[in-house]
């Protein structure tokens, strides 16, 4: 049964299924869903948890010991799995399809992956799971829907947003939940207590001015081409401790944007109308269009399977020293020479 994020925590009310699907490119919202789900599950007393990392390198008959495996501490076990790709290939069609004949009753399987493409959705694994799943599909939010989705977010955090702050923030993060979600927290740590009003001033002291690296700037600043700066903000990032994965998913998202509307004029479409069909916000069309002026097409797609493989390094699936990669990538992105070219 196909579940939008926004009925899930009152679906789980009505009672728990013995499977749930979780996909979507969102990550913030992906994570979200699965801890609403661990929480309900946790709640009817599933209090055992086994994660499994359906990588390249995994065992699929892990899956069914693990299904099948008495607990000594627990009469009700979640199984917490996560794909890796949304294709898990023979060997985890065979399994899944195996579990999903007869899943045992003491277990809750989980599943959260990336976004499901029709072939997936068209698998033999995913139809016979899907005859005992809820699946919650995680769609991107689109421009328009950002600062409704953020004023939300705020008002359930206790703040009272101006319209004004609102439309800065979503500016600001640029579709970016996570770092929305992240500035969110921080204002709620900043305001003095009994104050819960956020206006379009109290966004440009908190968020603008914040002397701090972020996602934000190093993108910024690898569509502007000024690749020094780059590196400076990608050493601060680490320094910081911040989280590759993050880091990977906005070089991902922008360079993916990059590659469709450097495509879109490829195939003789306006700059200007391009962007505007894929949403991008009208302030930043000058830094993509500029961007987009610089990188071909092919520079593009290289950068997108490079951006694959700094991926497969965050996970451990593919060796290699991520932090170099991450540079690489930012390089390239501000049009610099690597120093071997």
């Amino acid at each position: 049964m196909a579940i939008r994020l926004d009925q899930l925590e009152a679906h789980l009310q009505q009672g728990l299924k013995p499977i749930y699907i979780v996909s979507g490119d969102e990550p913030l919202q992906v994570q979200e869903a699965c801890q609403l789900i661990r929480s309900a599950a946790k709640a009817a007393q599933f209090d055992e948890r086994e994660t499994l990392i359906a990588d390249s390198n995994f065992n699929w008959d892990e899956l069914l010991s693990t299904g099948n495996a008495l607990s000594l501490f627990a009469a009700q076990k979640l199984i917490d799995l996560r794909l890796a790709s949304g294709k898990p290939g023979n060997e985890g069609a065979k399994a899944l399809l195996s579990y999903a004949e007869n899943p045992p009753e003491s277990n809750l399987l989980l599943i959260s992956t990336g976004k499901l493409d029709k072939a997936a959705k068209n698998s033999k694994w995913f139809k016979a799971l899907s005859g005992q799943a809820d699946h919650i599909e995680i769609w991107p939010i689109e421009a328009h829907q950002l600062p409704k989705w953020i004023e939300q977010r705020m008002r359930r955090n206790g703040l009272a947003p101006e319209r004004d702050a609102v439309t800065l923030l979503a500016e600001l993060v640029d579709g970016n939940l996570l770092a929305a979600s992240q500035e969110i927290e921080k204002l709620k740590l900043l305001l003095q207590e009994g104050d819960s009003r956020i206006t379009a001033d109290t966004i440009r002291h908190c968020v603008v001015d914040s002397s701090r690296y972020n996602l934000f700037s190093l993108v910024d600043n690898a569509l502007k081409g000024d690749a020094s700066q780059c590196l400076k903000m990608l050493t601060g990032l680490h320094q910081e401790g911040v989280e590759p994965l993050q880091i990977i998913w906005a070089l991902s998202r922008e360079v993916r944007q990059l590659a469709m509307v450097a495509h879109a004029i490829q195939s003789g479409q306006q700059a200007e109308q391009a962007m505007q069909s894929l949403g991008i916000w009208r302030n930043r069309q000058p830094l993509v269009g500029k961007a987009v002026s610089r990188l071909s097409t092919t520079r593009l797609d290289a950068l997108t399977r490079q951006i694959a493989e700094a991926d497969q390094m965050a996970k451990g699936i593919h060796r290699g020293n991520l932090w170099n990669q991450l540079e690489r990538i930012t390089l390239q992105l501000a049009g610099a020479p690597l120093p071997n070219q």
